[in-house]
């Protein structure tokens, strides 16, 4: 290593190979956590395997939070040889960045202060453990883990060109990841399902993420044989040892890898950015739409008119009349600003002018995007941008449904008491679209073709609505396939949380086969595999039928940029236009199968979700159809892969890393407790909760979870809680609630299922349950739920059960024989929560009630009912209150208090003074309540003995 002028050789006291510092924080971390797991085995070996379900010999190797926990020495032994590591490991981070830093770049600072940052963390989850305080041990623990994802991948972009250390860093970082998702399912195979010795196989991915985590750090060793660290006398002081300043320097000839790549633009960046963001606001407005108009024939019980509101879509057939076609290219800008009329639509409370609002926006959006993408054919880069803005727009608007429990915050349903982030969703639309609509291939002139036209447009117009129909009814949710193949308790399938990121982890997977490997995926080979995972994903449950939909899911985002590519080179009214038309009718199909029992023809739709996705597949066929004419130029595919893709694979990046880290968040903890354990009591519920939109066209699950909050609901039953569907914005209102209320749920017959949905939620675990689809020969499919729950150690079988409609009075009779003998069959206590459209005492009333189901009404002098009822056996009702709904739905809350393992009593009605306090109601709701909500009918709860 070379001296300044003037320096002596003398001057230098001694000097240090940086390599050591490498080797030395290698050593010192595998000591940490080997000699913690060497002293615990050693020491407290049954404990350390023991886990809250299963000890010695089920489990037999201990997690890396159980070994470096609480126990005396182990915990001791870890946080010596951690102390020890953090000098190496900060000296680690300082060498990694006088070895990348280069003017002019930001990106080696970002990593080096990532590096102190995940440092700082580590310290964080070391010396506070769960015991110590839960909450900031878990949040120094994931803020690690997130910030692992931006350190490696910084560390791979900026390695200096030694292939044998790149090689070496992407072989650990790729196992790290890849480790992560069986890690994620043994987790759930132990705490979901119980599994004996799935703890174990966990723990052994565990201990391989931290030794692969050590292990990418200790790649560096390679770099670092060619520094030294000098120690330099500056004062004359050698011979007294004085240690006074420290330096790095590299070799002369070592060479840095440049950032990404050279010529990297944070200002495209931004441009990817601005671009994906306006394609999530355009997937925000069209989701919003539905949910917004649904709410219209929601209360007319029909047709109400708004429904026509659905053709918005069609707009771009304006595009076929070349002044106005030159005048949105010419004011694009405009267009898509004026298209936020539909974020703006919050601020209007009046649900017909806010819907009207809606419209308006998805109309421009519409019309904005298909203009953008016929300006920017001239310019393949240019349009294979906007066709990933669109598409990771998509992706975008499923990761923040999937962070807000399904619901978007920037939908006009939101607001801030609600949960809604509308304000700040509308400020960066705006600078999105200022960033992102400077300018446009064409100045208002009719950009030319590039190259010749082969294909149809019609059937290529057939394409784009098929493959639009497919990304919003089954992509726009990250759980909706995931409910046409849930089945009940016990889980046999994926689950909303966290297999949702699976979901969206296919999403980008499949955009990116589209852009890399486009020939393949508008092949028919390509075809066909997406046309059976359709077919799986229609026809089978469980397991196999999600992997039939994520086949499905890789296929759709996969022909995105296929499709979009090859319509911009037509007319965009026929095109986009006609495709649009296609969508809608599709949508309407979509709803039709469902609704037949409201619609002028539906009956010839019924329940033939079937024929609607062969449509739909046939649809997507006829665009591969007409997109294989087109031959894929060598010469666009070249200038595309050198274009800013890379920016936007960036954002992708970033978005599912989001999506992992979301689904990390949401793992529920499974240790739900009922309200009052000590009387053993249940306080069961039936609400039919309208979809989840209160009667201002807001969504209402904050609203509900706060009043059965109020009741201290253990287990309670929902109606018309099937929102799975493009017409009710793809939502699934139990996540949130039993989120927040700590509960098991059960969603019910699925959306393939052509029902209004029922639900159950539970603080007691679900052992079994079983879906029913009771017998409807004329009007709407009636739902059951009938499922087993462990209530202080007593098995208990709760129903809960939505009959048919007034105007069919057989099915009603036939559906209240198959609940009756569902009720009769079962030996253990039941609790019936149920919408029976009876009237005390008359006809169908004597069927569920009496002899032949075996149950009791909870209150027979309770006539003035003729909708919701709860019935009962083999335990003892304490207490029944009727709850009035305010204004989150067209019907009161009922609430009923069990006791287990008594006997039934009498219907002899008692004061509450001799009530235990464990079995009453709350007082809150008591006189004028609160929030709108009280006792009513009697105006007070009544007590039984």
């Amino acid at each position: 290593m070379s001296s300044k002028s003037g320096e002596r050789d003398s001057d230098v006291v001694a000097t240090i190979n940086a390599k050591w510092i490498s080797w030395a924080h290698t050593a010192l971390a595998y000591c940490a956590f080997v000699g913690a797991l060497v002293v615990g085995i050693s020491l407290h070996y049954h404990k350390i395997v023991q886990n809250e379900f299963y000890g010695y010999p089920q489990e037999w190797f201990p997690s890396v939070s159980a070994t470096i926990g609480d126990r005396y020495p182990e915990r001791t032994v870890f946080q010596l040889f951690i102390a020890l590591t953090s000098g190496p490991r900060f000296l680690l981070v300082g060498l990694w960045y006088i070895l990348t830093r280069k003017p002019n770049s930001t990106l080696p600072k970002l990593v080096a202060g990532m590096g102190v940052f995940r440092s700082l963390t580590c310290g964080g989850w070391t010396y506070i453990t769960s015991t110590d305080d839960h909450d900031w041990h878990d949040i120094f623990m994931i803020s690690y883990l997130v910030a692992t994802i931006p350190w490696t991948f910084g560390c791979i972009a900026l390695s200096p060109r030694n292939p044998v250390a790149l090689r070496y860093r992407k072989l650990f970082s790729g196992s790290f990841y890849a480790i992560i998702l069986p890690l994620i399912y043994f987790f759930i195979q132990h705490k979901v399902h119980r599994v004996a010795g799935a703890y174990t196989t966990y723990a052994f991915f565990e201990w391989s993420l931290v030794l692969l985590d050590v292990a990418f750090d200790a790649v560096t060793v390679y770099e670092f044989q060619h520094f030294e660290i000098l120690i330099r006398d500056v004062k004359g002081m050698s011979r007294k040892q004085a240690v006074s300043d420290v330096f790095l320097e590299k070799e002369k000839n070592s060479q840095i890898a440049a950032v990404l790549e050279p010529g990297f633009s944070w200002n495209a960046l931004l441009n990817a950015l601005a671009d994906v963001y306006n394609g999530f606001v355009y997937w925000s407005t069209l989701t919003s739409l539905g949910v917004c108009v649904w709410y219209f024939p929601l209360w007319h019980m029909g047709i109400s008119g708004y429904e026509v509101l659905v053709m918005t879509t069609v707009s771009p057939f304006l595009l076929s009349i070349q002044f106005l076609r030159s005048l949105v290219i010419r004011y694009i800008r405009i267009c898509h600003l004026l298209s936020l009329s539909g974020l703006l639509a919050y601020l209007i409370s009046t649900p017909a002018n806010r819907v009207f609002c809606v419209g308006f926006g998805v109309w421009m959006a519409s019309l904005s995007w298909a203009a953008t993408f016929y300006a920017e054919r001239t310019r393949p880069q240019r349009l294979e941008a906007r066709i990933l803005a669109f598409g990771l727009g998509l992706l975008a608007s499923s990761i923040a449904k999937f962070a807000f429990y399904t619901n978007n915050p920037i939908w006009p349903i939101m607001h801030e008491s609600n949960g809604g982030w509308n304000g700040l969703g509308l400020a960066f639309a705006v600078l999105a679209i200022l960033k992102s609509t400077g300018s446009t291939a064409s100045a208002g002139e009719d950009p030319p073709t590039p190259g010749s036209i082969n294909g149809s447009a019609t059937l290529t117009s057939f394409g784009i609505g098929g493959l639009l129909f497919a990304m919003h009814s089954l992509l726009s949710d990250s759980s909706t396939m995931m409910f046409w193949v849930w089945e009940g308790y016990p889980v046999r399938g994926p689950l909303a949380v966290p297999h949702g990121a699976i979901t969206l982890l296919a999403m980008g997977f499949g955009l990116c086969m589209g852009i890399y490997k486009p020939a393949l995926c508008q092949s028919w080979v390509s075809y066909g595999v997406g046309s059976v995972g359709a077919a799986v994903l229609t026809t089978s449950k469980h397991w196999k039928g999600y992997y039939g939909g994520l086949a499905l899911a890789v296929y759709v985002m996969s022909i995105t940029p296929v499709f979009f590519g090859h319509a911009a080179r037509f007319s965009p009214s026929r095109a986009f236009g006609f495709g649009f038309l296609i969508y809608n009718i599709l949508v309407l199909a979509h709803v039709w199968i469902v609704a037949y029992a409201f619609v002028p023809g539906g009956p010839l739709m019924r329940e033939h979700t079937d024929w609607v996705m062969t449509a739909m597949m046939l649809c997507i066929g006829a665009g591969v159809f007409s997109a294989s004419m087109q031959p894929l130029s060598e010469t666009m595919r070249e200038k595309q892969s050198k274009g800013s893709r890379r920016y936007y694979l960036i954002v992708l990046g970033f978005l599912e890393l989001l999506a992992i880290a979301i689904a990390y968040v949401r793992f529920p903890s499974y240790d739900y407790t009922p309200y009052h354990p000590e009387t053993k009591s249940i306080t069961a519920g039936i609400w039919t909760v309208h979809f989840s939109l209160d009667n201002d066209m807001w969504s209402s699950e904050r609203r509900m979870r706060d009043l059965m909050k109020d009741l201290e609901l253990d287990v309670i039953g929902l109606l018309e809680s099937d929102l799975q569907r493009i017409i009710m914005g793809n939502r699934d209102t139990t996540q949130f609630l039993a989120e927040d209320l700590g509960m098991y749920v059960d969603f019910g017959p699925g959306p393939n299922k052509h029902t209004w949905g029922a639900a159950l939620l539970s603080k007691f675990p679900i052992v079994n349950s079983t879906h029913h689809l009771l017998p409807s020969p004329v009007g709407e499919l009636a739902p059951a739920i009938e499922a087993t729950i462990n209530a202080y150690g007593t098995l208990v079988d709760v129903f809960v059960f939505h009959s048919g409609q007034e105007e069919d009075p057989e099915d009603r009779r036939l559906q209240s024989l198959y609940m009756a003998d569902l009720m009769k069959a079962t030996p253990r206590p039941a609790i019936l929560l149920s919408y029976l459209v009876i009237k005390p005492f008359h006809g169908n009333y004597n069927t569920y009630v009496g002899e032949k189901s075996g149950m009791r009404d909870i209150d027979p002098s309770d006539w003035d009912r003729w909708c919701e009822y709860i019935l009962y056996k083999g335990m003892k009702r304490t207490g029944y209150a009727r709850v009035s709904r305010h204004t989150i739905t067209d019907t009161e809350l009922q609430v009923g208090k069990f006791v287990v393992d008594q006997p039934e009593g009498t219907d002899l009605i008692v004061s509450e003074e001799i009530v235990p306090k464990g079995l009453r109601f709350p007082e809150k709701l008591r006189g004028k309540g609160v929030r709108g909500h009280r006792y009513h009918v009697f105006n007070a709860p009544r007590y039984y003995y």
